[in-house]
């Protein structure tokens, strides 16, 4: 009986130390907010985890939970402003006071040595950012390299001294790679090396603190939003599956790259060749069992979308169509094909008379197709109405009598829509002499040519 009671009593001891008793005291000068939040960073959203109104005292939070080692955000009433970060580590019990704005120069620290380190190291950093400013619009190189000396020294020192200190641990395995001077392909060596702190840092990407912190999103947002934004599909791809192999099997990362870099990817209409980069994504993690975080119906979803999005990608093979010409006419001269045609480019044009842009666009690309002929045009334009009135497109193609071949109405071979992913005018697709997929976004008018130069002079043909 009395081994039973203690380990009851034991089992007690230990539920009682894992919730500890806290309190967190803000206090920041002149706010006017009723109510502030605390949250966690995790990719670029703030997960709101505790709240507390003001009073006398400030903003304090009290009370008996458990507080995971880890960066984390004090949020305005509004509920999405981030007004501090602060640190909850080596202590459960400290005050942090400064300006309204609780800026990392203006704040002091009480009971906290973790948390002073944090913010003297940011309002150092912030302070030298501000003089080498100053400095260089003087022209003072003398003095910038006495200043980045000096900063050199302090961070060696800093760290010496705090290397236990979570943030100053966050920072430096979020620190950009070097480049050793004896590397020609400077850009290059940047790219392929950009996540080796991360992974050579003893910290590691496998701590959960990492997870929680800004300092990885704004790393990884960097790279694939900023370094790789007008790399190739083909690049971005290559450099997305070398992450991942480095990954591994962490299930926590895995997610919290893919949910971050797939939906963006998936959104995109600006960006030439991206689309690829989500059917990549979709085949090669989402439907070979790499995210068992996705319910069901978001696999299927995944999957609708991947096979539809697939058959119009840049370097696919464009699906030969047939449909009827301004008769109407449902005999063989009236069917036309989008593939057999003499000209060595094919552009698909899905438009609607209705649409004003369409209208513009159609007119610029009239005014290119009539000023060549057909040897240095090197392309047709094969334009489908995209409107199910019939006559109001058969008219308006007469009025503006384009020359080009002109198709629409209910008859045709295939789901274009389906084919060529088409959910709006105009959208334009060309083909090469093989009737691949070139291009699927629309081009301005005047790039045209142009565009067509650098794909024959960087393709073999």
């Amino acid at each position: 009986m009395r081994r039973t009671l203690f380990i009851l009593t034991l089992l007690l001891y230990c539920c009682t130390i894992s919730a500890q008793q806290y309190s967190f005291s803000f206090q920041p000068a002149e706010l006017e907010d009723t109510t502030l939040y605390i949250g966690r960073h995790y990719r670029d959203e703030v997960q709101l985890l505790d709240s507390t109104r003001y009073s006398a005292k400030g903003y304090i939070f009290r009370g008996k939970r458990t507080w995971p080692r880890g960066i984390y955000a004090l949020v305005r009433q509004d509920r999405k402003t981030v007004l501090t970060d602060f640190l909850v580590d080596d202590s459960r019990s400290f005050t942090l006071s400064g300006d309204a704005k609780m800026t990392a120069t203006s704040i002091k620290v009480k009971g906290s040595k973790a948390n002073q380190l944090m913010f003297k190291y940011r309002a150092t950093d912030q302070e030298a950012r501000r003089e080498a400013d100053s400095l260089r619009k003087a022209g003072n190189q003398e003095a910038l390299t006495a200043l980045s000396e000096r900063m050199a020294a302090y961070i060696e020192q800093v760290e010496r001294i705090g290397k236990d200190n979570l943030y100053l641990q966050l920072e430096n395995s979020c620190e950009p790679a070097e480049v050793p001077d004896s590397i020609t392909d400077k850009p290059y060596y940047y790219r392929t090396h950009y996540w080796d702190p991360l992974f050579n840092s003893e910290f590691g990407i496998r701590n959960s603190e990492l997870l929680y912190s800004p300092q990885l999103f704004n790393k990884m947002n960097y790279y694939f939003f900023g370094l790789l934004y007008r790399a190739d599909a083909d690049t971005i791809i290559k450099e997305l599956d070398r992450l991942m192999a480095r990954i591994g099997d962490d299930t926590a990362m895995t997610r919290y790259v893919l949910q971050f870099i797939e939906p963006r990817y998936y959104r995109s209409t600006r960006n030439i060749g991206w689309d690829a980069v989500w059917c990549h994504i979709a085949s090669n993690y989402i439907l070979k069992g790499r995210c068992p975080w996705m319910r069901e119906s978001e696999l299927y979803l995944a999957r609708q979308n991947y096979n539809r999005i697939s058959k119009s990608i840049i370097g696919a093979h464009g699906q030969e169509l047939w449909m009827l010409d301004t008769t109407q006419i449902d005999a063989p001269e009236h069917w036309h094909s989008s593939h057999r045609q003499p000209a060595r480019y094919v552009i698909l044009w899905f438009w609607d008379p209705d649409c004003h842009h369409c209208q513009e666009q159609s007119a610029e690309l009239k005014t290119l197709y009539d000023s060549l002929t057909a040897p240095d045009r090197r392309f047709e334009v094969y334009a489908v109405g995209y409107d199910s009135d019939v006559e109001k497109w058969k008219k308006y193609v007469k009025e503006h009598d384009f020359r080009w071949i002109n198709v629409g109405g209910p008859n045709v071979n295939i789901d274009y829509q389906e084919a060529y992913n088409v959910h709006g005018a105009p959208t334009m697709i060309i083909l090469d002499w093989r009737r691949d997929i070139i291009m699927n976004k629309v081009l301005p008018i005047k790039s045209l040519l142009q565009f067509l130069d650098n794909y024959e002079k960087n393709t073999k043909h």
